[in-house]
């Protein structure tokens, strides 16, 4: 009896062990995302009190340069040029993170509004010429959507 019950214990803490580890695994694994759900899981913007949220000018140039750099891509077909438009857009984001001096509630709110492009500048190198295109108009309504948040 006493070693029926030591091989309960036994089995029933292997069975804890393996399913709290598959658990852990998929808590862990990084999930697929298509361009569209990537900019749909976006954090929510607020205006400042039905106001625009004031943005130092390096953030703002650097939003317009970005704006800029997406009109200015005309070579859409082209599979080749789109890893440069990447390192571009990326470049002039790292120069807005890394010259960005707000604070508090703008700053946050900064941040809700440039972390959505990080995911799309990964899909303007992505395996298929459908999700760069995709990637590139999404990328270009949410350039242009700047304004209606900071001045």
């Amino acid at each position: 009896m006493k070693k029926i019950a030591i091989l309960t214990v036994a089995l029933l803490t292997t069975i804890l062990v393996v399913s709290c580890n598959q658990k852990k695994k998929q808590q862990t694994a990084e999930p697929k995302q298509t361009v569209e759900e990537s900019h749909e899981s976006e954090a929510v913007m607020e205006l400042n009190n039905g106001n625009l949220w004031m943005a130092n000018v390096e953030t703002t140039q650097g939003i317009q340069k970005m704006s800029q750099i997406v009109a200015t891509f005309t070579d859409t077909e082209n599979m080749e040029a789109y890893p440069e438009l990447k390192s571009k857009l990326e470049a002039e984001f790292g120069t807005i993170i890394s010259k960005c001096t707000m604070t508090g509630k703008a700053h946050d709110q900064l941040h809700n509004y440039l972390l959505p492009m990080k995911p799309l500048f990964k899909y303007l190198t992505a395996e298929d010429m459908a999700t760069r295109k995709s990637a590139l108009e999404k990328l270009n309504k949410h350039l242009s959507e700047y304004s209606a948040y900071f001045k």
